[in-house]
């Protein structure tokens, strides 16, 4: 973060000074952790469902912080330390984000949709990252609170931001947009996540074109092209470049090849070029990330080789389809993030395409899914069957209906409550030439199965 005086922030917070002061030290960092505090920064009190930052105040500032946002203000002002009232704070930071980002002239880049946004957002970065030095969001980290303090990461240095959001209500997509403020949005799909809150896809459509509402007049919105919902969107003040393997698309997908768990090859053809890409990573998916990053790439700039280069050395992130390799041909996919229909189905796929003696799928609970949570499930486990899965372990309460789609096809099923409960039978069925998916939505915490395997035969 660029240094920022303390009247810099307070005017762009709309906020009030309480003890103003003269020899007051710039700020270079934001807080929202009292337990992770960075000595001489600007302490922000988030207010939670289920805790009030106002109360760690006091501790923040004892532990190295130089003043604090407050919508609260304590009964006792440090003489040493300063204060600035505001009406809330969460509002606070989007402020202070949305002045700070309008310092910085490069390329923004907003990306989100309901499956493949973290990886799209990797895949970007990625290609951009071949000439420019690119901020991304870490992780997905992705909501109101990680967005602004992306944005307040940028520094002189940076070229271009790639910058996630993420959404399971109405209006969040266009409330961090409009710190974003895109020259470029991105749409990777519309399917089930958060239908819950929704309540169809229409909704989740709605919700997620509200990504335009900032994107800046004649910019450029790209957009999976193979996707019904999204086909339906018209240019407005901005123009509109399709990916997928449709011939409608802008950047088309042709000559996909799955080389199991090593990747996949493509050619994608746009009005300027063709770029033959390898993709080390599984799962004919990959192929729309990658043709979306040629339109960025392409929209940026960026040359024939650089756009090739950057397709190549992109990695996943986190436990997004990640390929651990144990010894006696054991592989885990480890795709165990987060889950949906949409990503599950793809996952499924990967891993009956995976060259092994035996295939496992290890399948959890998937959330949000509202009236559609019974038999998006069963479908999962008839769809495993169908694929030539040889077992699903189902696990968790609402798995007990994707076990019950397994079974009902033919297929072999375990169903376990918990992952404890499964533990020991999971050891028992990784063996020697067996790949074993793990998957499941992220309150599961199916990265604990995972990490147990590696420890017990890495």
């Amino acid at each position: 973060m660029l240094a920022m005086t303390i009247s810099e922030i307070t005017e762009a917070v709309e906020g009030k000074w309480l003890n103003p002061r003269e020899d007051t030290a710039p700020i270079t960092q934001v807080c929202t952790d009292s337990r992770k505090l960075v000595e001489g920064c600007l302490f922000l009190p988030w207010v939670g469902e289920v805790f009030d930052g106002h109360d760690f105040i006091e501790t923040a500032l004892e532990n190295g912080a130089a003043g604090c946002l407050c919508a609260k203000v304590p009964q006792t002002l440090r003489d040493d330390k300063f204060y600035i009232q505001v009406d809330d704070t969460r509002l606070a930071l989007r402020r202070l984000a949305a002045a700070y980002r309008k310092q910085f002239r490069i390329p923004f880049i907003q990306v989100t949709g309901s499956v493949g946004k973290t990886t799209t957002k990797e895949m970007i970065a990625s290609v951009l990252g071949a000439r420019f030095r690119t901020l991304k969001t870490q992780g997905n980290f992705n909501n109101d609170i990680g967005t602004p303090l992306t944005l307040l990461g940028l520094d002189k240095g940076h070229q271009a931001a790639v910058i996630e959001t993420g959404m399971n209500h109405f209006g969040e997509i266009e409330y961090l947009g409009a710190m974003v403020q895109p020259d470029i949005a991105v749409i990777s799909n519309i399917g089930d996540a958060h239908i819950e809150f929704l309540g169809s896809r229409q909704g989740i459509l709605q919700a997620k074109c509200e990504i335009f509402e900032h994107l800046r007049p004649g910019g450029l919105a790209v957009l999976n092209g193979d996707d019904a919902l999204l086909n339906t969107v018209k240019e407005g003040n901005f123009r509109i470049l399709r990916c997928g393997q449709s011939e409608h698309c802008g950047a088309c997908i042709k000559d996909l090849a799955d080389h199991g768990v090593e990747g996949i090859t493509c050619t994608v053809v746009t009005k300027k070029d063709s770029y033959a890409l390898t993709i080390p990573a599984p799962g004919a998916h990959m192929a729309y990330a990658a043709s979306i990053a040629v339109a960025v790439g392409e929209e940026l700039g960026l040359s024939h080789e650089e756009i090739v280069r950057g397709v190549a050395a992109y990695e996943p992130t986190g436990s997004r389809m990640r390929v651990v390799h144990l010894p006696e041909g054991r592989i885990i996919l480890d795709d165990c993030y987060n889950a949906n229909p949409q990503s599950v189905a793809a996952a499924l796929e990967v891993l009956a395409k995976t060259e092994c003696e035996r295939k496992v799928a290890v399948l959890g609970d998937m959330g949000e899914l509202g009236e559609l949570t019974g038999q998006a499930h069963y479908n999962m486990g008839a769809l495993a069957n169908m694929l030539g899965i040889d077992l699903v372990v189902a696990i968790g309460p609402k798995a007990e209906k994707i076990a019950e789609g397994a079974a009902q096809s033919g297929g072999e099923v375990l169903h376990f409550a918990t992952k404890e409960e499964a533990a020991q039978t999971l050891q028992g069925q990784l063996g020697s030439g067996t790949a074993m998916l793990v998957k499941a939505s992220h309150a599961m915490h199916f990265e604990a199965i995972v990490e147990q395997l590696k420890e017990i035969y890495d």
